[in-house]
């Protein structure tokens, strides 16, 4: 007697068709000369800098460069900027070209889509990270004080930041509807908080209630934990509180990310079964009118 062959389920085979256009996507990334030159340029550019501070030391911190201190809010960074604008523009861009109502008609289509999507963004940050990363150690210094169970917690960190902002993206392109919104209200404020929550180190020039403030977003968190990983015994007293509290930040980050994966799926459910023939003919006719 045969044994039945048990075929996926047809989530678990839209799933699979997102992965792979996901992956497919990127590999087109990599073939654009704007998107590979974007991620050199702004890398190069960032080392080059470091490279020419690779002497100056942080006050209060024995033997600490600022590079080194500089690292981890640069990574948290990279990781902020890639899960939160990259989805944005993506599902604004196809809100508003009728990507997403095209979805509608394909069985699973708007599962394949989601996961695609999030995966070309979590991939198209890797380069980013290899140019900072690889050269690093040449330029720079090996950056990592605590050996090489510091680089495996540092992936760590990298994942589960990922997972707390990805939502956040996915949740501001949903809102926005638009390209032209994610701008003013996407991109405006991450790049405050990115400077007020300390990138080149913790934010301690920052009044009391803005220090309180920016402990609530998890860039402030991500960028501490790689922190506590990368950076030697000591330098925990320039932190806020003197300590460091990486229990804290992991509860934070995986907070951010159980509430955004609660609501990135009910507000992406929510912009596709909005999606229809008319609304794509008024935004049309809107597009039409504001460039006339």
């Amino acid at each position: 007697m045969s044994t039945p062959t048990v075929t996926a389920g047809p989530r678990a085979w839209a799933v699979r068709l997102g992965l792979r256009r996901g992956v497919t996507e990127f590999g087109h990334m990599l073939r654009t000369a704007e998107e590979v030159g974007w991620n050199v340029v702004i890398g190069v550019a960032v080392l080059v800098y470091l490279w020419t501070q690779r002497d100056t030391p942080v006050p209060g911190a024995d033997g600490l460069t600022l590079p080194e201190l500089a690292l981890p809010g640069i990574l948290a960074a990279t990781i902020m900027f890639g899960m939160t604008m990259g989805p944005a523009f993506a599902l604004a861009t196809e809100v508003e070209d009728g990507t997403v109502l095209r979805l509608r008609a394909v069985p699973r289509g708007t599962t394949t889509y989601s996961v695609g999507m999030l995966t070309a963004q979590v991939l198209g940050t890797l380069p980013m990270l290899a140019v900072l990363l690889v050269p690093w150690p040449f330029l720079l210094g090996d950056p990592m004080h605590q050996g090489a169970g510091g680089w495996a917690a540092l992936v760590g960190w990298l994942l589960l930041g990922t997972l707390a902002m990805l939502p956040v993206g996915v949740v501001a392109g949903a809102l926005c509807g638009r390209p032209a919104r994610v701008v003013p209200f996407v991109v405006a404020p991450i790049v405050v908080l990115a400077f007020v929550s300390g990138v080149f180190g913790p934010p301690t020039g920052l009044p009391g209630w803005a220090q309180g403030a920016v402990q609530a977003f998890p860039l402030y968190w991500l960028a501490h934990g790689l922190r506590s990983t990368t950076l030697p015994a000591g330098a925990e007293a320039l932190e806020l509180g003197g300590a460091w509290h990486p229990g804290l930040a992991v509860a934070v980050l995986a907070a951010w990310a159980v509430v955004g994966a609660l609501v990135a799926p009910l507000l992406l459910r929510r912009v596709t079964s909005r999606q229809t023939a008319g609304a794509m003919a008024a935004r049309l006719q809107a597009h039409l009118q504001r460039a006339a």
